[in-house]
C-alpha cells in the first residue's frame, strides 16, 4: 500500500460539486480516500479566468504510478476536461495532479513525481500542510511547512467554510467491533480481510495454517492425519482468537479475521470418522463458548470450478490434490452453520462472478454488502 497526494482544482461551473464528483471517482477507481483538506479559493495562475477552488486528497492504493495517472486522465475526461498541450493554462472543470507518492521519485516524459511545481504553489502547499504537516519532499529534503514558509508565491488564498464529504463514510465498518470473513478453500478470505484491515485501520487476524505440520500430511493420507490435524487447528485457533481479540489494540478501529472459530467444527465434521467427531465435538463446545463471537459473519460463496482454479493458481503444492467433492461438502457445512445464526449478523456474498483483487468496484460492492 502506498500513500498518494493529489491536488484537485476547478474554476468552471459548480466548482464545489465538481470537486466532490472527482473525489468520488478517485475513491471508486484508485483507492481509499484517507484525508481531504479544506477547500481553498485561489486566483487563476498564468492566465485570465475565474478563481479556482482547490484541495488536496490523500489516497491509499496498490496501483502503479502509470495506472494511477491513466485513471486520473480518464476521470478528467469523463468530467469534461480537455487537455490542450499548445495552451498550457486555461479554465477547466477539473484538474487532478499527482503531487507525491510516498518518497517515490520518477522522472519520465508522461510522469514526474514529485510534481515540479509543489514549492511554487501556495494553493498546493497550504492544503498539503493541513493533511500532513510532517510530509517531506523527497528531492528538496524539506517538509511542507518549511516549503510553505519559503515559497515565493504570495497569492491570497481563502479557506472555504464548506467541506467535501469523504465517500469512505458510506462503507465505514467501524460500527462493527469484530468481523469474521469466512469461505471455502480458495475463496479469497485472506485477501479480502487484509484489504479491509488496510483500508480501515483494523486489527488483522490471519489463520496460521502454514505453521501446521499436519496439513501437508493430511492431504496425502487423510484417514491417518485427520484427527491430529483438526485437534491442532482447534487448539491454535482457540489460542489465537482468545488472545488477539481480548487484547484489543486501542489504536485500531475494529478486528477483522479471515476465519471464525466455528470453522473447526465444520471441517472436523467432513474429515473425521463418526467416533472421532463425537469426541471432537465435546471438546470443541467446551472451548468455543469462551471465544468472542463476531458482530458480523461474512461468507464468501464461490462456485466449485472457480475454487479449484484459485487453488491451482496460488500453487500450494499440498493443496493440488483437493477434489471438488471435498469442497462441496465443506460448502454444505458452512451453509448449514449460517442457517443457525441470526440473519441480521450474516452476510452471504456470491463472488463467483467477481474479482475483488483486480476490480475495485467489485471490492466496494462487497464492502457495501457487509455494511448492510
Amino acid at each position: 500500500m502506498q500513500h498518494i497526494y493529489l491536488s484537485l482544482g476547478s474554476n468552471m461551473g459548480n466548482r464545489f460539486e465538481l470537486l466532490q464528483q472527482a473525489v468520488q471517482a478517485i475513491f471508486e477507481e484508485i483507492g481509499s480516500v484517507l484525508k481531504i483538506s479544506s477547500v481553498y479559493e485561489t486566483p487563476a495562475m498564468g492566465f485570465e479566468g475565474d478563481a479556482f477552488l482547490n484541495c488536496v486528497v490523500v489516497v491509499q492504493s496498490t496501483l502503479s504510478p502509470k495506472k494511477i495517472l491513466a485513471a486520473i486522465l480518464e476521470i478528467e475526461k469523463q468530467m469534461g476536461r480537455e487537455r490542450r498541450h499548445a495552451k498550457r493554462y486555461s479554465s477547466r472543470p477539473i484538474d487532478i495532479d499527482i503531487l507525491l507518492i510516498d518518497d517515490l521519485v520518477v522522472a519520465s516524459k508522461p510522469l514526474t513525481i514529485p510534481h515540479r511545481e509543489i514549492q511554487n504553489r501556495r494553493f498546493v502547499l497550504q492544503p498539503l500542510a493541513e493533511v500532513n504537516s510532517k510530509l517531506q519532499h523527497p528531492v528538496l529534503c524539506k517538509n511542507v511547512i518549511k516549503l510553505l514558509a519559503e515559497t515565493k508565491d504570495k497569492s491570497v488564498i481563502t479557506k472555504q467554510s464548506k467541506w467535501l464529504v469523504n465517500p469512505r463514510k458510506e462503507y465505514d465498518i467501524s460500527k462493527f467491533k469484530y468481523i469474521a470473513i469466512e469461505g471455502n478453500i480458495g475463496a479469497g478470505k485472506t485477501s479480502l480481510a487484509t484489504q479491509i484491515a488496510n483500508d480501515f485501520n483494523a486489527k488483522l487476524i490471519l489463520e496460521r495454517f502454514k505453521d501446521n505440520p499436519f496439513l501437508p500430511k493430511f492431504y496425502e493420507q487423510p484417514g491417518r492425519y485427520a484427527f491430529p490435524l483438526e485437534m491442532s487447528f482447534l487448539a491454535d485457533r482457540y489460542q489465537q482468537l482468545l488472545e488477539d481479540i481480548k487484547q484489543f489494540d486501542l489504536f485500531k478501529e475494529c478486528v477483522v479475521a479471515d476465519y471464525d472459530g466455528y470453522k473447526s467444527l465444520i471441517f472436523a465434521k467432513v474429515t473425521l470418522q463418526a467416533e472421532e467427531f463425537v469426541l471432537y465435538k465435546k471438546l470443541f463446545h467446551l472451548m468455543h463458548k469462551e471465544l468472542p463471537k463476531p458482530d458480523v459473519y461474512v461468507y464468501l460463496y464461490q462456485n466449485t470450478d472457480r475454487l479449484l482454479e484459485n487453488i491451482k493458481k496460488r500453487g500450494r503444492k499440498f493443496e493440488q490434490s483437493i477434489e471438488a467433492a471435498y469442497l462441496q461438502k465443506l460448502n454444505a457445512g458452512y451453509l448449514e452453520f449460517v442457517k443457525s445464526r441470526p440473519s441480521e449478523s450474516v452476510r452471504i456474498i456470491d463472488i463467483s462472478e467477481m474479482d475483488f483483487i483486480k476490480s475495485r468496484k467489485d471490492y466496494l460492492q462487497i464492502l457495501k454488502a457487509i455494511v448492510g
